[in-house]
Formats: structure tokens, sequence, C-alpha cells
């Protein structure tokens, strides 16, 4: 299913966080979401996710009934067994999901009889996204992911990310970052977004250097 956003606004209290936002996302991309800290990427990702509202009187969001979220404050039961907190997330989602299976997925067999809480940021990260791939979602959201990973996790993750249009065959992935390589790394399309406004939207074969439109487009005026 394609998404469409179609002029979207949104205000926490007098500050206007997103401002006018139009976004054709056709159906299999992965689409990075680039901007400084504070443009609008988490907001307007809550707003996909269905957890936060646009602005009233303002016109449609349309996205696929079944998403994944994973927010960049990546919220797990601490003190549960990876296994373990993937059931009792199966159960309360009614999903169908092999639990076994998405545990090899994302490469969390080496870890699975730990606690959560004894886990690396990286591997928390991978049952985060677990979470996020049950009951075969269309869309996948995924907020700052790889945020606070040492080198050898980033590898892992982004290879990992790259990979589950290819798992969940259709599916769209659309990733928040403020980190140019990762957008380079993991997707096929960006859109550039700056103090709620979107800057840029463009497949990244058709960027000669990202870095300078980047600056160019995000410079304080």
């Amino acid at each position: 299913m394609d998404i469409r956003i179609l002029h979207i606004n949104k205000h926490i209290g007098k500050q206007h966080i997103l401002n006018d936002i139009c976004l054709d996302i056709p159906q299999g991309q992965i689409v990075g979401l680039l901007g400084p800290n504070g443009a609008g990427k988490s907001t307007l990702m809550k707003i996909m996710a269905g957890i936060w509202k646009q602005d009233k009187g303002d016109n449609s969001i349309i996205v696929p009934e079944r998403i994944g979220y994973l927010p960049e404050q990546n919220p797990l039961y601490q003190d549960m067994y990876v296994r373990e907190f993937l059931a009792t997330m199966k159960r309360i989602t009614r999903a169908s999901d092999d639990i076994e299976q998405l545990i090899d997925l994302v490469g969390l067999r080496p870890e699975v009889n730990k606690k959560i809480r004894e886990l690396s940021k990286g591997y928390k990260q991978r049952v985060g996204l677990a979470q996020a791939l049950m009951g075969q979602p269309e869309l996948i959201i995924l907020d700052e992911p790889t945020t606070g990973l040492d080198p050898n996790q980033l590898v892992e993750i982004r290879q990992l990310i790259k990979g589950l249009t290819m798992h969940n065959t259709g599916c769209t992935v659309i990733l928040s970052t403020h980190i140019l390589q990762e957008v380079k790394e993991m997707c096929n399309r960006v859109v550039i977004i700056d103090r709620g406004h979107i800057k840029a939207d463009r497949m990244l074969n058709e960027i000669e250097d990202l870095e300078a439109l980047f600056h160019q487009l995000t410079m304080p005026q």
C-alpha cells in the first residue's frame, strides 16, 4: 500500500512543529527522514504511527493498518527474558508470528536466554525490531534506530534494516536520522526536513553530493 500525507501541520502550544507536510511514498521503498535534531522527524513519525494527531482541519494521512513502530526510546521490560518478552508481546498484539523465526531473523539466538537488562544496546535494538516486525507490518517506522550503537553493532543493525523489505515483501520502511551515512547505507530515498519544512525529497541515486545538499538546505538563516 502506498503512503500519502496531504498538507499535515502540527502545533504544540505556540510552536509550529510541522508545516504543510506532503509526501507520497510508493510501497516497498526504504526512506530516510534526514534532519537536524528538533527538525520535526519524530513528530511526523508519531503522527504516521497514529500515536499523535495532526492539527484539526488538516487534510488526510493514508497509511496501512499494519504498522510496526520502534521509537527512539525503546520501551522494553528490562526484567523479562528475551523469549518471554516477545511471547508476551505476541499475546498482547494477537500476532501469529513464529517467535523462534523472529529470534533468528534479527540475530537474537545467542542472547535469547538472557534478561533484557543484561543485553547490550545493540541487542536491545534487535529485541525492539523483533517486536516491530510482529504482525507482518506493511509499514515499519524506525526512529533513530542506530543511536548509541558501537561500530560493529552499527554494521549489523544496518544490514538487518536493509533486509527488512526482503523479509516482509512489499513493506515500506521509514527511518529517521540526523546522520548522513545512515541514509547512504540503508535507504534508496531521502526526505530532508528542517524546522518543520520538507526541504528536499529525492532518490539517492539522483543526488551527487548528499552532504553538500544537506548543509545547504539546513544552514541557519
